[in-house]
């Protein structure tokens, strides 16, 4: 069966390391401008994508992206549950609870015991108020909040419910610590690795985050926004 992108498809597309969601996109609307599909009675019409969820630059896994008609899924689609692996380094922090800034503080990390870990982690499962990262894309004011985080202006970001429906700890080797975690939408795992650091009586950022499922859609079935392109212009 060919791709309509017109009619509107769902794709499962791993996002890679460094580029953005709307990278991710941009590629698949370039890719798709010429099909067949977005000729109708001799007129190209616009390609219309999107996503379903936004994945950081330095995350790495499932995006889904939605061309034409399909579009109108976004919505039921970001409020499916997600599924992330990644790891935590505990004893220092970063301003973004990532590696895309520098560390600014490091803390004692004798006390930490692994029976700690397993327990911080565990208190963690559970419907909660999470206050999201000041360099996240949240609305302040008509801005960004990343924006105004690198403009040194002070932002209070409200806490919003988020559920973290399994939280697994599945390998120590301190400073890092691997996890899955199982979650609601609007999650924020930066949140969490700033929360682990707080709940350990240290500090801790997220190092590595992949996105492996969201709903039912897995990312081991998903390809590279490049592999799609190349796929594409085979069959064209």
């Amino acid at each position: 069966m060919h791709p309509d992108f017109y009619s509107g498809e769902v794709l499962l597309i791993n996002k890679p390391y460094t580029w953005s969601s709307f990278q991710a996109v941009n590629k698949i609307k370039h890719a798709i401008k010429k099909h067949p599909s977005l000729v109708l009675d001799g007129v190209k019409v616009k390609p219309k994508v999107g996503h379903a969820g936004t994945l950081d630059p330095l995350a790495t896994g499932l995006l889904i992206v939605c061309t034409g008609k399909k579009t109108k899924t976004i919505n039921d689609l970001m409020g499916l549950e997600k599924e992330y692996t990644g790891t935590f380094f505990i004893g220092a922090t970063t301003p973004c609870y990532d590696l895309e800034k520098p560390v600014d503080h490091t803390y004692p990390t004798n006390h930490i015991t692994e029976d700690a870990i397993y327990k911080a982690g565990e208190a963690f499962v559970g419907i909660q108020q999470q206050v999201p990262p000041l360099f996240s894309a949240i609305m302040v004011d008509g801005k960004r909040a990343y924006e105004l985080a690198r403009a040194g202006v002070e932002t209070e970001l409200k806490a919003r419910e988020i559920e973290i429906k399994e939280f697994e700890i599945t390998q120590i080797k301190l400073p890092l610590v691997d996890f899955r975690i199982v979650c609601s939408k609007g999650t924020y795992i930066r949140s969490i690795a700033r929360d682990i650091g707080l709940a350990l009586g240290s500090g801790a950022h997220l190092t590595d985050l992949c996105r492996t499922r969201i709903g039912t859609f897995l990312n081991k079935d998903a390809i590279t926004p490049n592999e799609f392109s190349e796929k594409l212009e085979e069959k064209l």
